[in-house]
């Protein structure tokens, strides 16, 4: 008992201590972890998660070649042109927007391109920029375990492989899309008259006595004048159809090549498409491989594979090594009401930052204490909690481009933008999910 809390409290150190230090510092940090637990408490280190990181790899390699090769500029344009054609229902289509934006190409740092615009829009219409932009921030993010490609929705995948009950990637879409999109609407709903309108803020209405920052106002953003390269249009259909050829062979599993009898895994699949349709899209537009190696895509990529190696490694190690006494005081409880995992998974995340980062933490714990597959799937959409301190990139994006200071952190920390429609959001879609797992599953 005395060693479980010892180790317990070293791997607590260790992930607070990654998080402080941020980047790679996690997986850096979780390998410390796992040398600790070896050598100081004698724990066999567990299986670092391999096919979780080379199905990342593929995956990241061709979201960045796409936006390189101008696909991502492309699929924001097409969004400013809708938001602008119905400026008045910006904050039901922009968030809308951003979490279709993240299904399609798997993360939510897509957002960057969309939330100025978003601000601009609302202003111009007169709409209070809060109602837009926080929604469209959390949105963002929840559309993450939506989306094929995203590194959650793959790492669960391939997690859930090893079990007597695997499911396929369109078994996990059927539950993520519909409870994410509901999540999302209803947080959308909510948000539509939040806060005053903007001619009555007095907040605002004090800032606009002063001349510079009437100025600020005045000022356009836009991506519609930005040149794309002519492959653009291209590198989204090349990538699509990437995405639509792994659905597809999930759904007819029979065309896939086999081999000693049995089909090629959904894992190898992913990875083989994802990697030939990057080399397609990198073909198609000449593209130099070092330009993607460069890109934000790729960086964000790298340091996720990084982190959830760590840290992962580190996770598998302790559970195992403590699996006894977890079953022995926790499963009982668990069992009784599956639901609380949902609460451990949302407080992980708000700490962890990351949903693929909590699932490869989480997953393996609760498949220990005898949690399905299933459920564990009608769980996912609370793996994200990392609105609750309003630190993530995307929310201080948010707060920093919206120039009239409606989207912002409160006094009190907590008291900021984002709070209520990310409960909101994650409550109703996890619930949704729940549901859906019981009744499909």
């Amino acid at each position: 008992m005395v060693n479980f809390w010892l180790e317990f409290v070293l791997v607590l150190g260790a992930i607070l201590i990654g998080i402080r230090r941020g980047g790679v510092a996690l997986g850096m940090i979780g390998g410390l972890g796992v040398t600790v637990l070896a050598f100081v408490f004698n724990t066999e280190p567990g299986d670092p998660p391999i096919t979780v990181m080379l199905i990342i790899l593929a995956v990241v390699t061709a979201s960045a070649t796409l936006q390189v090769a101008g696909g991502l500029d492309y699929m924001v344009q097409i969004t400013e042109k809708i938001l602008r054609a119905h400026p008045n229902r910006i904050t039901l289509l922009a968030p809308l927007s951003t979490f279709l934006l993240t299904v399609c190409v798997g993360t939510g740092h897509a957002v960057y391109s969309l939330l100025p615009v978003i601000a601009d829009v609302a202003l111009k219409t007169r709409i209070r920029p809060e109602r837009p932009m926080a929604i469209s921030s959390v949105a963002a993010q929840m559309g993450i375990t939506a989306s094929p490609v995203a590194a959650a929705v793959t790492t669960f995948m391939a997690m859930a492989a090893k079990t007597s009950h695997p499911v396929g990637l369109l078994d996990i879409l059927m539950v993520t899309l519909p409870s994410g999109l509901i999540g999302m609407l209803v947080a959308a709903l909510w948000s539509v008259r939040r806060g005053k309108p903007l001619d009555q803020d007095p907040d605002f209405l004090e800032r606009c006595k002063d001349p510079a920052f009437r100025a600020t106002l005045d000022e356009s953003v836009t991506t519609l004048g930005k040149a794309l390269p002519k492959t653009a249009r291209m590198s989204v259909v090349l990538f699509f159809s990437g995405i639509l050829l792994i659905i597809l062979l999930s759904i007819f599993p029979a065309l896939l090549p086999h081999f000693k009898g049995k089909p090629m895994a959904m894992t190898t699949l992913v990875q083989v498409v994802m990697l030939s349709f990057g080399a397609f899209i990198m073909f198609a537009g000449n593209i130099k491989a070092a330009e993607i190696a460069r890109s934000s895509v790729f960086t964000a990529g790298m340091i996720a594979v990084v982190s959830i190696f760590g840290i992962a490694w580190m996770s598998d190690t302790f559970v195992n090594g403590n699996s006894a006494y977890l079953i022995s005081h926790i499963k009982e409880m668990v069992q009784f009401a599956p639901w609380t995992f949902a609460l451990a998974m949302f407080a992980v995340s708000a700490f962890v930052k990351s949903q693929a980062a909590t699932l490869t933490i989480m997953m393996p714990f609760g498949l220990l204490l005898g949690l399905p597959t299933t459920l564990l799937l009608g769980l996912m959409p609370s793996s994200y909690a990392y609105f609750f301190f309003a630190f993530y990139p995307s929310d201080l994006a948010a707060i920093n481009f919206d120039r009239t200071g409606t989207t912002h952190i409160g006094k009190y920390l907590l008291n900021h933008s984002f709070m209520i429609p990310g409960l909101i959001g994650v409550s109703v879609s996890t619930v949704v999910g729940y549901l859906l797992s019981q009744i499909l599953f």
